[in-house]
C-alpha cells in the first residue's frame, strides 16, 4: 500500500530512477565478470577512503567503538569483495548437465542470467555490512540497485548515501532516505528482486506488497535465536562465546544469543564464568556504561522497548543474576543475566535485541527442544558441549535458520556458508555465492542435437507405443 505522506517531489524522483534502472538493467544483462569488478572495484576504492566518516558516524548514532566497526562493518564488507573477486567467475560460468535416457541426444546446462532491477532495504543495527553484502551479491550477478537504508542511524545512512553518490552512476546504484513512507512506495514498484533486512513483522509487509508484482524476495529476519548449554561443554569457553555474542553490539544483533538453556548440574558453574566474562569483556553492572567498547541503545523507542520486557519479567517473579542497571538519558541498558522467568512472559515471546540474557535449567534434553518447537523458527540455534548423541539429537529434533556448535555468530562470516533463516526467521540464502544466487535467475537451456523427440509423437502407432514401453522400462531401472 502507497503512503500517502510521500511528497510528489520524492515520487517523481523516485520513478525516475527505476526507469533509469530498468533501461539499464537491458543492457547489464550481457555485462561480463571484469565489468562487474570493476564496478565492485570502484565502490573498494571510495568504500576504503571512507573510514574516519565511517568510524564517526558509528560513534555519532549508537557509540558504537571503533574496534566493533572494524570487525563488524568494515572487514566483511571488505571480505565479501574478496571472496567475490576470487569466485565471480566460476558463478557466472554456465553448468553442464549430464543427459538421462529419455534426454539422448540433447546437450543440457544450467546458466545464470541477471534477475534485473534490485531494491536492497537495509536496518540499523548494522547499517554498513548490512546495505553492502547484499548490494555487493546484486552489481555481481548483473543487477542494478537501489537502496533504502534505515531513518533511525542518520549518521550512517549519510555516510552510506555519500559512499554510494561518489563510486556509482545513478543508473548503476541509487539510494533513497526517508521513513517508512519512502519503504511503502519502494516496494509497491515492480522491481525484479527485493532484499529485506529486518523484523517478521515487517518483512510480512514487504512479501506482502511484493506479491502484488510477483517479485521474488530474499528475507533476513530475526527471532528468538536459543543457547544450548550441555554438561559436556567447556564453560570457560561458552562463557567467553556467549558473552561476546550477546552484548557486542549492546545486544542488537539478529543471531545474538536470546535466551540460555543450561543443564541444571552445571548452572552455578556456568553462571560464574558468564559473570566472570561480562566482566572482564565490558565491566560490571554500571561500569559498563563509562566502558567504550559497549555501545548505546540505538534510539530511546528501543531502550523503552528493552527496559519494559525487563521490568515485566521482573514483575512477574524473575530475578536478577547480574546487571539489570538502566540510564534513561543515556539509553543505557546494563549486561543483564535473569532467571526464573515464567514461560507467557513478554521476555520469553518477544525477540529482546538488547543485552538481557534470561537463563533457564534443564534435566532432561527433551524439555529444551519441545520448548524450541513451540515457538517460531530461529534464525540461529547455538549447542555447547562435546557429547555427539545430544548434537545429533539437536540437529535432527530442531529447526533453524543456521547453527554452531561451541561457537556463536560466527557462521554469519563463514564466506562458504549460506546464511539466512527459516519461515518466521527469514526466507532464502545470503552470502557468497548464495547471495550472487539470489539476486540471479537460473535458467535452464536444452539444445535437440539429432532432434530425436519427433520419434514418440502422434500418430501413437504400435511401433511409437513399443518404443514408449520400452524408454519407460528403461528410466524406471
Amino acid at each position: 500500500m502507497t503512503n500517502p505522506q510521500l511528497s510528489a517531489e520524492d515520487k517523481t524522483a523516485i520513478d525516475a530512477s527505476f526507469e533509469a534502472h530498468k533501461a539499464y538493467a537491458l543492457k547489464l544483462r550481457k555485462s561480463t565478470c571484469a565489468q562487474r569488478l570493476e564496478v565492485l572495484a570502484r565502490f573498494e576504492k571510495v568504500f576504503k577512503n571512507s573510514y574516519d566518516k565511517i568510524y564517526a558516524s558509528a560513534m555519532a548514532d549508537f557509540g558504537k567503538p571503533g574496534a566493533e566497526v572494524d570487525i563488524a562493518e568494515i572487514m566483511i564488507v571488505l571480505s565479501e569483495l574478496a571472496h567475490t573477486r576470487k569466485k565471480l567467475k566460476k558463478w557466472m560460468k554456465p553448468v553442464s548437465v549430464r543427459a538421462s535416457m529419455t534426454m539422448l541426444g540433447t546437450s543440457s546446462k544450467i546458466v545464470t542470467e541477471p534477475k534485473g532491477t534490485s531494491l536492497v532495504i537495509s536496518p540499523w543495527n548494522y547499517p554498513f555490512n548490512l546495505t553492502f553484502g547484499p548490494m555487493i551479491s546484486a552489481i555481481a550477478a548483473g543487477c542494478t540497485v537501489m537502496i533504502k537504508p534505515s531513518e533511525m542511524t542518520p549518521h550512517m545512512s549519510k555516510v552510506i548515501a555519500e559512499i554510494v553518490e561518489e563510486a556509482f552512476r545513478p543508473e548503476e546504484v541509487s539510494l533513497f532516505q526517508g521513513e517508512a513512507d519512502v519503504s511503502s512506495y519502494l516496494t509497491s514498484l515492480p522491481f525484479d528482486h527485493i532484499f529485506f533486512t529486518g523484523s517478521p513483522a515487517v518483512g510480512k509487509h514487504v512479501m506482502a506488497a511484493a506479491a502484488k508484482n510477483l517479485t521474488s524476495v530474499t528475507l533476513e529476519l530475526g527471532g528468538k535465536s536459543p543457547v544450548i548449554v550441555d554438561k559436556s561443554a567447556d564453560l570457560m569457553k561458552t562463557a567467553r562465546s556467549v558473552s561476546w555474542g550477546k552484548f557486542n553490539n549492546n545486544g542488537q544483533t539478529c543471531i545474538a544469543p536470546d535466551y540460555l538453556f543450561v543443564h541444571e548440574s552445571i548452572k552455578d558453574e556456568l553462571i560464574v564464568e558468564l559473570k566472570a566474562s561480562m566482566a572482564r569483556q565490558y565491566g560490571e553492572g554500571s561500569d559498563a556504561q563509562a566502558n567504550c567498547d559497549y555501545c548505546q541503545v540505538v534510539n530511546s523507542g528501543h531502550h523503552g522497548r528493552i527496559s519494559g520486557l525487563l521490568s515485566d519479567a521482573l514483575a512477574g517473579g524473575a530475578e536478577l543474576i547480574t546487571g539489570g542497571q538502566i540510564d534513561d538519558a543515556e539509553r543505557f541498558i546494563a549486561p543483564t543475566l535473569l532467571q526464573g522467568m515464567t514461560a507467557d512472559s513478554r521476555i520469553m515471546n518477544e525477540e529482546i535485541f538488547g543485552p538481557v540474557l534470561p537463563i533457564m535449567t534443564f534435566t532432561d534434553l527433551d524439555e529444551v527442544i519441545g520448548f524450541i518447537n513451540d515457538k517460531p523458527k530461529p534464525l540461529a540455534l547455538y549447542f555447547f558441549g562435546r557429547d555427539k548423541a545430544a548434537i545429533n539429537k539437536v540437529m535432527e529434533e530442531t529447526s533453524a535458520g543456521d547453527t554452531c556448535i561451541n561457537q556463536v555468530v560466527m557462521h554469519f562470516v563463514h564466506p562458504n556458508l549460506p546464511f539466512g533463516g527459516v519461515n518466521n526467521s527469514g526466507i532464502g540464502k545470503s552470502g557468497g555465492e548464495w547471495g550472487y544466487k539470489a539476486f540471479s535467475h537460473e535458467r535452464s537451456v536444452l539444445q535437440d542435437k539429432f532432434a530425436s523427440g519427433h520419434m514418440m509423437h502422434p500418430p501413437y502407432t504400435p511401433k511409437v507405443r513399443k518404443l514408449i514401453k520400452t524408454i519407460t522400462g528403461l528410466v524406471s531401472r
